[in-house]
């Protein structure tokens, strides 16, 4: 039997399939795709994947994504991969990779942290403690960075 294709091809955009089940709300803030926006973006939640068991895949239509999102994709997704499209066809295909260190990718949580104070002007710098799980500390406070807060301090 074959299976239904759930989600249109796309002209030009990016697909990013891979995307573990349930995360492709975050990944949407993440990578601030405005939903008011005229064009379309296709999400699909907790589809059967050979190598994840379950997964999400979401297509953007006319944006392709730039190395900042994709540094910002491997927060949540880092075995996504991404597909851009041009012209109804594969253009590229890129690799998701987690840094060591996540330069003004997202402020640090922690109210007194140095970077709070502009008279201080600072990178924002979040390492990478470990991948899985996945730890993320403040370079210049050590404070832990919960990934909710990653999102909400995106920059």
């Amino acid at each position: 039997m074959t299976e239904m294709r759930r989600v249109t091809a796309i002209r030009n955009g990016t697909v990013v399939d891979h995307i573990p089940a349930g995360h492709a709300l975050q990944v949407i803030q993440m990578l601030r795709i405005d939903m008011t926006r005229t064009t379309p973006v296709s999400l699909v939640m907790n589809v059967p994947s050979d190598k994840l068991g379950r997964k999400d895949v979401l297509k953007v239509e006319d944006r392709e994504l730039n190395q900042e999102e994709l540094d910002r994709l491997a927060l949540i997704a880092p075995t996504a991969s991404i597909a851009i499209i041009r012209n109804h066809a594969v253009a590229e295909k890129l690799k998701v990779e987690l840094a060591d260190d996540l330069v003004n990718i997202a402020n640090c949580s922690f109210s007194n942290c140095i970077t709070k104070n502009a008279r201080e002007p600072l990178p924002q710098r979040l390492c990478v403690i470990s991948r899985d799980p996945l730890e993320v500390r403040c370079y210049y406070c050590g404070s832990g960075q919960d990934l909710e807060e990653i999102i909400e301090n995106i920059i």
